[in-house]
């Protein structure tokens, strides 16, 4: 894990829950313009394996918060998800993290770290118990960990303290839109830690989801 140099500034009090975040928007290109949460693969919607992990992760004792859930309303959600949409629809992930962190404010209580999660990597969520402990071991040091795939930097898999990614994503009060997440992720005090391929593996395209649907479950 690599990490910056030590930060300035008050310490964060990250020691309660952790909301998250999970972008399931976007227009599905690669996918012939299906909706991308709604695909199914190994009996449930990917969106859903997401979900369900994460409550599994509640119960083994992970203090999760709210879950929200950045996606248009015809994405069906279960019962006590929140939902967000950036306005207008379609600017990209960074103004859906900005919706979403929009909505958990307006669902108090809000916790101090969110995680940012994609509804295209399945197993994204059990990557957060590794995070989750990187961030608190690292104190004021960071604003962030994220995970690395080989030499790629996942900015859409970490955990962050919530302030610093406000202020990342929405600058002045203003969220952006059609900006690379590299660009304002990247901008962030961040630690990387490397995890097994298969789950930070995304399924971009029907191969991917072929592949994934068949192979043995991590």
């Amino acid at each position: 894990m690599t990490a910056p140099d030590r930060a300035d500034g008050p310490e964060v009090n990250a020691t309660g829950p952790v909301d998250v975040v999970v972008l399931a928007g976007g227009t599905g290109r690669r996918l012939d313009g299906a909706s991308k949460p709604d695909v199914v693969a190994r009996g449930a919607r990917l969106l859903d394996h997401v979900l369900a992990g994460l409550e599994q992760l509640r119960e083994q004792g992970l203090p999760l918060g709210r879950v929200c859930v950045v996606a248009p309303e015809r994405v069906a959600l279960p019962e006590g998800v929140l939902r967000a949409l950036e306005d207008p629809p379609l600017g990209g992930p960074v103004a859906g993290i900005a919706a979403g962190l929009t909505i958990l404010e307006q669902n108090r209580p809000t916790a101090e770290l969110t995680g940012i999660l994609t509804c295209d990597a399945p197993a994204s969520w059990r990557a957060l118990p590794a995070l989750h402990r990187a961030l608190l071991g690292a104190g004021r040091d960071l604003e962030g960990v994220c995970t690395r795939d080989g030499d790629h930097t996942q900015y859409l898999l970490g955990l962050y303290h919530r302030r610093a990614l406000a202020a990342a994503t929405t600058p002045g009060g203003t969220p952006l839109r059609d900006v690379a997440v590299r660009r304002v992720l990247g901008s962030l005090r961040v630690a990387t830690l490397a995890l097994p391929h298969g789950i930070v593996r995304d399924l971009d395209t029907w191969a991917e989801v072929r592949a994934w649907d068949t192979d043995l479950p991590e």
